[in-house]
């Protein structure tokens, strides 16, 4: 009906009270807070006819970016939300919280609201117009003195990304950038660094074993984003400025990429059809 197109039309800027309970449940603010009153629309891939090149992160998208997430990742906010619980189960005081590829710091945001005072967060990017839209953000949220935003290349040398202290670690849609030959060196940098039963929470989007299905989970989320008013031409147009730089793995070579690298449990905890999160654990030795 008119009226449900409506309201999936609009479901990128409105939360049921499930949700926001759900949000409340977890001791922060609901999302809607942090994104409706700084959002601008995302209409970057618009324009017809215009030549497309790689998909960077550069000031345009980081305008945008938020908006883009909700429209772009289906079950964004409660993905989020899961984000949130997991971290507060495997953090411990006095130590930190890093979000490597932390974009505008919305996950950090969420992680300083529900975490305790004394928990220190530390986001990477390699994106300075993100990193400068994080910091106005993170100001504005009265949050500078526990956020911490760092310039990082996690396709350099991951011995460069001081990871100290550190219980919990975040991906989130961030390892699928990183260069394949890149990805081991990193993870088990990132192993390697976190204390005894940290934890690493990943999200990714991921390929199936099977060609029909790919096919048929990939067509699935385009209507996902065309019912987010997304175009076809910027859903194609999107399409290809991401075809060189978003190399995702399917879920079995993620899975076997954490366990090789040192994690002893390696969980998906989210899945929707090509989006899958992971939950991976080091022992406790």
């Amino acid at each position: 009906s008119a009226g449900l197109r409506s309201l999936l039309g609009q479901s990128h800027t409105l939360l049921t009270a499930t949700e926001t309970s759900h949000w409340r449940a977890v001791g922060i603010a609901c999302p809607a807070t942090c994104w409706q009153d700084r959002m601008n629309t995302d209409n970057i891939f618009h324009k017809p006819g215009a030549p497309v090149g790689d998909f960077a992160f550069d000031a345009s998208v980081a305008e945008v970016f938020d908006d883009m997430l909700l429209r772009s990742v289906p079950f964004y906010v409660e993905q989020q939300r899961m984000i949130v619980e997991i971290a507060r189960t495997f953090w411990l005081p006095g130590t930190h919280v890093f979000d490597l590829g932390c974009s505008t710091a919305t996950t950090l945001i969420h992680l300083a609201q529900a975490l305790e005072p004394s928990a220190r967060l530390v986001g990477y990017d390699n994106s300075k117009p993100m990193l400068n839209k994080a910091a106005r953000t993170v100001a504005e949220r009265d949050l500078s003195d526990r956020i911490e935003l760092r310039h990082a290349d996690l396709n350099g040398d991951p011995v460069e990304i001081a990871l100290v202290n550190a219980s919990v670690v975040t991906l989130c849609w961030t390892l699928q950038f990183v260069r394949p030959l890149k990805r081991d060196r990193l993870v088990g940098w990132i192993y390697d660094s976190l204390l005894p039963r940290g934890a690493l929470i990943v999200t990714e989007k991921v390929l199936s074993i099977d060609s029909s299905i790919n096919r048929s989970f990939i067509d699935f989320y385009y209507d996902f984003k065309s019912r987010r008013h997304y175009s076809e031409v910027e859903i194609s147009r999107k399409r290809e400025a991401l075809e060189n730089v978003l190399i995702p793995y399917r879920t079995d070579e993620n899975a076997e990429l954490f366990r090789r690298n040192g994690f002893e449990i390696v969980e998906p905890f989210f899945q929707w059809y090509n989006f899958v999160g992971f939950l991976c654990v080091k022992g406790a030795r």
